[in-house]
C-alpha cells in the first residue's frame, strides 16, 4: 500500500467515524469464508456495517477524529473489524447470537455515546443496553399507565352512580 493509498484509507475511515455514536471493535480471525459471510449477512439484516480494517490505519483515523475514544485504541492488536450501527445494543446482540454456533467473533471494545467498553467480558452488559426506541416505548408506557387508571376510576364512578339511581 503506497503512502497515497494509506492517506486515502485514513481519510475514508475518519469520514466513516465522523458522527458515529456506536462503534464496536471485534476480532473475527479464524472464521472460515462461509461463517464470515453469514456474519456479514446477520450484520446487514441488523443494519450494522461490518468492515475489516488495518489497526494502524484505524488508530490514525481515531487520532484524526474529533471524538475522544479514550482507551479504545489500546485494543488494536491482531485482526480487527469495525461494526458501526445506529442502535447501541445491535452489534452486541449479533455477536452474542453468533457465539451460540462459534466461539468468535470476540469483542475487543466498544464506543457507545461517549462511553468506552473494553474487553469481551463487557458483552452481556452491552446486550442489555436499551435502544432509543425501547426507552421511548417504556417512557410512553409509564406515562400512559396513570392516565388509564384515572379514566378507569372515572368510568367506574360513573357506572356506580348510574346503578345507584
Amino acid at each position: 500500500m503506497t503512502r497515497e493509498e494509506k492517506a486515502l484509507a485514513i481519510e475514508d475511515l475518519t469520514a466513516q467515524l465522523a458522527g458515529v455514536n456506536v462503534l464496536y471493535l471485534a476480532d473475527i480471525s479464524g472464521l472460515d469464508a462461509d461463517t464470515t459471510s453469514n456474519l456479514r449477512r446477520a450484520c446487514f439484516k441488523a443494519g450494522i456495517k461490518l468492515e475489516v480494517v488495518k489497526n494502524t490505519l484505524l488508530d490514525k483515523a481515531m487520532e484524526a477524529s474529533e471524538t475522544n475514544y479514550g482507551e479504545l485504541p489500546t485494543v488494536l492488536k491482531g485482526n480487527t473489524s469495525i461494526m458501526i450501527a445506529e442502535t447501541a445494543n445491535g452489534p452486541a446482540k449479533v455477536i452474542k447470537e453468533f457465539r451460540k454456533k462459534s466461539d468468535k467473533p470476540l469483542l475487543k471494545g466498544a464506543y457507545i455515546n461517549e462511553e468506552i467498553y473494553i474487553g469481551d467480558n463487557q458483552l452481556d452488559s452491552l446486550v442489555s443496553i436499551k435502544s432509543k426506541e425501547e426507552v421511548i416505548a417504556e417512557i410512553i408506557g409509564l406515562l400512559q399507565s396513570p392516565a388509564q387508571r384515572v379514566i378507569a376510576a372515572l368510568q367506574n364512578q360513573e357506572e356506580k352512580e348510574e346503578a345507584a339511581e
